[in-house]
């Protein structure tokens, strides 16, 4: 007969969330390193995508609207795709990372519903309901 591991005994039963801080910064976060990895990685994504979205959908309206030299045409087309580039940068560097730790805890969620979780006891019922209820 096997012992019941002490971990997989601290998620709820209905949803197989964490009951503790402990499981919260275990095992279902991403590592800072990952999780800084898919920020520089996404960052450099979605500035380079909108950069040459912004650019090919920008210049040719700047050209069709404002008459001069090219020089000029840059000069009144690029701020507006360098502020887009930046948002889309930020965007897609928060939102890479955030993708990935829904991935992670998704997986985590999915895998130990998968393991027969043995029956709640009043401990595990009592934070359960202790960390659900709000006075709002």
């Amino acid at each position: 007969m096997t012992t019941p591991n002490p971990v997989k005994s601290l998620h709820c039963p209905h949803c197989a969330g964490p009951l503790s801080k402990d499981m919260e910064i275990s095992g279902w976060n991403v590592p800072p390193l990952i999780r800084d990895s898919f920020s520089m990685i996404g960052s450099a994504v979605g500035g380079t995508t909108s950069a040459f979205y912004g650019f090919n959908f920008v210049m040719p309206t700047v050209r069709k609207w404002v008459k001069g030299p090219m020089w000029l045409h840059f000069l009144v087309g690029a701020p507006p795709v360098l502020v887009f580039s930046a948002a889309c940068a930020g965007l897609a560097g928060g939102a890479v990372p955030a993708i990935a730790q829904l991935a992670s805890s998704s997986y985590h969620a999915t895998m130990s519903s998968r393991h027969p979780i043995s029956h709640p006891s009043p401990k595990d019922d009592q934070m359960h309901k202790s960390r659900t209820s709000s006075t709002l």
